[in-house]
């Protein structure tokens, strides 16, 4: 009977510790089955990104299971003590740096201080009249080595020009000026210099003597600087016998001149004086004076008086520079 107790109360025991043993597995199942694994996906602070699986929730853990470590520059959202929530996101971005301003302590300022400080700026347009130099020329005709004089053709005269600017300022002082436009009013006249040989002094020589009156005369008077066709002509050649009384004679009325009688047209009235550079060396200095007409000779072209007819013909016709005195 003792037997019977002792089997029974073994079995019960065996039936006792197996029946444990499975509850402890079911309990195991049943939290095991009620374990989810997520999807969670990690974006970086380069814009890269990645997809894990795991059954951590906890975004620290989410980040030490998968070996990620964050740098000392960045943050993580959600924060690393969170849960990841429903987009089952975590993006680790750089700390942006934050500037802090600190304000200055103002003072107590008056209004006539703070109006004091406004610079007052204002544009006008102005328009001036500024001189435009005139240019110096220099016509060296003398000859090498011999001496020289210089005479002054023509007289130099400033021009005039009108400037426009826009001018800025800023309490009534000048800070900026920029040209609008520029309008030419005179142009300027160029002041001409000749230097030529010095001719010795020939007494009694008719042309040379008329030669210098004629410069004193036209001395402080600006010419008119043409080009005009020359030729050459002598009382021979002007149709008339040498017996005519007016043989010689010029349309002024005087007897025609050597190295100083020259006919021109209507444009030049009798008296006009007229410098030629080319006979400068010649013993009037290049000095003649407006004492005839003639049929052919136009306001473009002159006519040189010389002695004779081989003279005429050596010279023949060329164009020459001359300076006109009214």
């Amino acid at each position: 009977m003792k037997t019977d107790l002792k089997l029974s109360a073994k079995i019960i025991k065996k039936i006792v510790f197996i029946s444990i043993i499975l509850i402890c597995l079911l309990g195991v199942g049943v939290m095991a089955a009620k374990t989810d694994v997520n999807c969670v996906k990690i974006v970086f602070a380069d814009d890269c990104e990645t997809s894990v699986m795991t059954s951590k929730v906890k975004v620290s853990d989410i980040l030490e299971e998968n070996h990620i470590i964050l740098l000392a520059d960045e943050v993580v959202e959600p924060s690393l003590d969170s849960n990841i929530d429903v987009t089952k996101t975590i993006k680790i971005s750089k700390v942006t740096e934050e500037k802090t301003v600190v304000a200055e302590e103002v003072s107590s300022v008056s209004k006539e201080e703070i109006l004091g400080k406004y610079v007052t700026v204002t544009e006008k347009i102005i328009v001036e009249q500024i001189e435009i130099p005139y240019e110096t020329i220099t016509k060296d005709i003398s000859a090498s080595g011999t001496e020289t004089r210089d005479r002054v053709l023509q007289e130099g005269e400033n021009g005039l020009k009108e400037v426009k600017y826009k001018v800025k300022y800023q309490d009534d002082i000048e800070v900026e000026r920029t040209q609008i436009s520029e309008t030419i009013i005179k142009e300027p006249v160029d002041k001409i210099i000749q230097i030529s040989t010095k001719v010795s002094s020939r007494s009694g020589t008719r042309s040379g003597a008329n030669g210098a009156s004629l410069a004193s005369l036209a001395a402080g008077k600006t010419p008119k600087v043409v080009t005009l066709n020359a030729s050459a002509y002598t009382a021979s050649t002007c149709g008339k016998s040498p017996s005519d009384s007016s043989y010689g004679r010029t349309a002024s009325g005087a007897m025609a001149s050597s190295w100083y009688t020259v006919a021109a047209g209507s444009g030049y009235p009798i008296g006009t004086i007229i410098y030629i550079p080319y006979f400068a060396n010649k013993a009037n200095g290049g000095w003649f004076v407006v004492q005839d007409r003639g049929g052919a000779i136009s306001n473009n072209r002159i006519d040189i008086y010389m002695d004779t007819l081989s003279e005429c013909q050596m010279f023949g016709r060329r164009n020459l520079e001359c300076y006109v005195y009214y």
